[in-house]
């Protein structure tokens, strides 16, 4: 028996956001306290704050609970000029002076900041790539990101005369390696994915992250097999034309599609690299395949799950 349509719309509508929005504006007030670091480098434009994640692409789930939080230093930048050729690189170096004020500084003066307003006791800082600020009466737990610019240059002739793609950087703190991100691509790009594909394209990522979520709840899935970033991910990489007004055909179409492709194809929603590969930063075939086969199995037995 499929799962009902009923189910399936269900799925598909948006969560609540008001507790994000107040979570958020929480995150923004504690970072713009006069106790803060960074309040006139935010005031001043040189450091930006925004949602990233679920909420600010509006694929947010009943599910969801982190609020994903950027605090992005503009007035530096991270890049891959050691790609370029030895004359575009030193003319690079002959353009650029070294930061006074770099990754380290940021994440070290949004740590102060957060624990200035809220205390210590709800501010986790042993994640490798984000400072989880616990929730607490009404408010989220909030993943907040600090990064700073990133530049993917693919030919540099001086300031005026370079071509590029922006996304942010990080340190990822174990293993001190640099991870790289385009939030604004996987923004746009989802965006333009929505309005190609009839305005049904959110709507499906969301019915496929409960489902997923409904996998992890009775036992079927591990929550770290199939994180959202990547499901959504797996849903932009199904052609527009297979999304339709029908949830069922939708469901159909998508994991039939799934089921037939080659994943080694498959890009991330910003479309700057593979989806698939061996680094954490990539998902992997093997959780892929597990959950292509558990949203199978359960639309194949819905009567018994």
């Amino acid at each position: 028996m499929p799962i009902p349509l009923s189910q399936l719309q269900t799925w598909s509508r948006q969560g609540p956001i008001a507790s994000s929005s107040t979570t958020y504006q929480s995150i923004r007030n504690a970072l713009e306290h006069a106790n803060s670091l960074i309040s006139e480098m935010i005031r001043a434009g040189s450091v930006k704050v925004y949602l990233q994640g679920s909420y600010a692409n509006d694929t947010n789930i009943r599910g969801d609970s982190d609020v994903d939080v950027v605090v992005e230093l503009t007035d530096a930048f991270h890049s891959n000029k050691h790609q370029l050729t030895q004359p575009e690189l030193q003319l690079h170096e002959q353009t650029y002076s070294p930061a006074s004020y770099c990754w380290d500084d940021l994440r070290n003066d949004v740590i102060k900041a957060l624990n200035l307003y809220y205390g210590e006791a709800y501010v986790d800082t042993s994640g490798n790539k984000s400072v989880k600020v616990l929730p607490n009466s009404g408010r989220l737990r909030a993943d907040v990101v600090p990064v700073v610019s990133y530049r993917k240059y693919y030919h540099f002739n001086g300031m005026y005369d370079h071509s590029k793609d922006v996304g942010v950087s990080l340190t990822h703190m174990t293993k001190k390696s640099r991870v790289v991100n385009y939030p604004e691509k996987h923004y746009q790009n989802g965006v333009q994915k929505h309005q190609g594909s009839k305005n049904l394209f959110k709507p499906t990522v969301r019915m496929m992250k409960n489902a997923v979520s409904y996998l992890v709840d009775n036992g079927t899935l591990k929550k770290e097999v199939t994180p959202s970033y990547f499901l959504q991910c797996m849903v932009y990489n199904v052609p527009s034309d297979l999304f339709d007004t029908d949830l069922t055909q939708t469901y159909c179409n998508v994991i039939n599609h799934w089921h037939g492709a080659d994943l080694s194809s498959f890009t991330c929603q910003h479309e700057m690299h593979d989806l698939f590969g061996t680094d954490d930063t990539y998902w992997n075939e093997v959780d892929a395949l597990m959950t292509l086969n558990a949203i199978i199995k359960l639309w194949n037995e819905w009567y018994t799950a």
